[in-house]
């Protein structure tokens, strides 16, 4: 009877343990750049699940965003598809948050920024100087640089977005959009609203244009090369996590991330 009465007593204790043991598994959580998440994390995730036992969590809501998370304790590392300064200005103008001197960059792979316009635009080509133009609203008319004579809808991601960030710093001199321009909330809408319009123009990471369904809806005109480095940030030196991550990617990992 006894023994009888310790094998239900263990068996309880067994079932009171199971939610223990599912909290005790390891998990890095990683917030920020929408593009590091669908070019790297993404496509690799299973790999290194497998591969170091570590469970990966990934909040894609921008670079500015995904390092105020950082900052304030809310995720493991930042996503960031920008350099560390610009990462830093970001955050600052989504939220106001203030940088702590200990953020550190990881930088995994470089990235390509490429300029995108609607499959029906007999546009190939396009200098900084004409980019500019475009996006500032100084050229108003595609027939200005060799294109149709219709107007120009300006598409570009929100204000947090790095892609968005590097192009305006490296081919538009930081100058403002132009009034009246459209902001998506991703870069797949971004892609979805230039395929729709005849008119629009954006620019997106080169990574996202070969996804399926993706490459078919727009053109990609060529352009001065827009590069930047995709990478994590950590809060002082990367965790033994962290580094795993890094170490996977950078290794046998980089097979899984996209072009």
């Amino acid at each position: 009877m006894k023994s009888r009465f310790l094998l239900v007593l263990l068996a309880g204790v067994a079932i009171l343990l199971l939610p223990l043991a599912a909290y005790s598994e390891e998990v890095l959580k990683l917030n920020g750049s929408t593009t590091v998440q669908k070019r790297i994390m993404e496509p690799g995730k299973e790999a290194f699940e497998k591969a170091t036992g570590i469970k990966l969590m990934l909040v894609g809501n921008g670079t500015g965003s995904g390092m105020e998370d950082l900052v304030k304790g809310r995720c493991d590392a930042a996503m960031a598809s920008e350099e560390l300064v610009d990462a830093i200005s970001s955050m600052k103008a989504a939220s106001g948050t203030e940088a702590p001197a200990d953020l550190k960059p990881h930088t995994i792979v470089s990235d390509i920024i490429k300029v995108i316009v609607n499959p029906s635009n007999p546009v190939n080509k396009l200098s900084k100087d004409q980019l500019k133009g475009l996006n500032t609203g100084k050229i108003e008319n595609w027939n200005k640089v060799g294109g149709a004579d219709m107007g120009v809808i300006v598409i570009t991601s929100h204000a947090g977005s790095a892609t968005r960030k590097v192009f305006q710093k490296t081919m538009m001199d930081n100058a403002p959009y132009a009034p009246g321009a459209m902001e998506v909330e991703t870069t797949r809408k971004e892609i979805e609203t230039v395929n729709i319009f005849p008119e629009g123009i954006g620019a997106v990471s080169q990574g996202f244009i070969s996804l399926p369904g993706h490459k078919e809806k727009v053109k990609v005109v060529e352009t001065p090369e827009i590069s930047r480095p995709l990478m994590v940030i950590t809060k002082g030196e990367a965790s033994p996590k962290v580094q795993k991550l890094l170490d996977f990617f950078r290794g046998e990992g980089k097979k899984y991330i996209k072009d």
